[in-house]
C-alpha cells in the first residue's frame, strides 16, 4: 500500500466527481485509442493544479503530480485537450455542467443573483464603421455598432477622473 498526500485537493477532487465533470468532459471530447488519461481526467488534473500549484508554466503541470497517484499527464497532453475543449466549445460544456450541478445539488434556481464589477479605462477612443465586403451578398451599408457606453461614475478605485463601463455576471 501506497500513500498519497492531497492535501486540500481531495476535497477538490471529490467534489468535481460528484459534479460528473469527468464524464461530461468525455461526452464532449470523443476519446481517442492510444490516449492513457481521458480528457475529463486532464480537466480535473488542470483544475487540481491550478488550485496546488500557483504561477507555474505549464511545462512543468507534469511535476505536480510526481507526489501524485496518477500518470501519462504532461503539456502536450494538456495543450491538445485544450485545444479540443476550444473546438467543441467551453461554453456548452460549462451550461451541462451547470445545469449537472443544479440537478445533483438540487439547489433552487427561482431565483438569479448577479455580480458586477468596474472596469476603470483610460484613453481617447476611436469609433470605427463596420463595412461588408465587397460581393458579399448583403448590400453595401455602413453601420455604426453599437458602442460601450464609456462613462463617469462611482468608482471603487477612487479614481472618479477615470471613465469605466460595468461588467455584470
Amino acid at each position: 500500500m501506497q500513500i498519497e498526500n492531497l492535501d486540500h485537493l481531495g476535497l477538490v477532487a471529490g467534489m468535481i466527481d460528484e459534479l460528473g465533470l469527468v464524464e461530461l468532459t468525455n461526452e464532449q471530447i470523443e476519446p481517442h485509442c492510444l490516449e492513457h488519461v481521458s480528457a475529463g481526467q486532464v480537466v480535473k488534473a488542470m483544475i487540481l493544479n491550478a488550485l496546488g500549484f500557483l504561477s507555474v508554466p505549464l511545462y512543468l503541470f507534469s511535476e505536480f503530480f510526481d507526489s501524485k497517484a496518477v500518470s501519462h499527464l504532461n503539456d502536450d497532453r494538456l495543450g491538445r485537450v485544450l485545444n479540443q475543449l476550444y473546438e467543441a466549445g467551453i461554453t456548452p460544456l460549462l451550461m451541462k455542467v451547470a445545469l449537472q450541478a443544479v440537478q445533483r445539488f438540487g439547489i433552487n434556481i427561482e431565483q438569479c443573483h448577479l455580480d458586477s464589477t468596474s472596469i476603470s479605462v483610460e484613453g481617447e477612443y476611436a469609433w470605427a464603421t463596420v463595412t461588408k465586403p465587397k460581393g458579399s451578398a448583403e448590400k453595401d451599408s455602413r453601420e455604426e455598432p453599437i458602442p460601450i457606453e464609456i462613462c463617469r461614475g462611482y468608482s471603487r478605485d477612487h479614481r472618479p477622473d477615470l471613465k469605466q463601463f460595468l461588467l455584470t455576471v
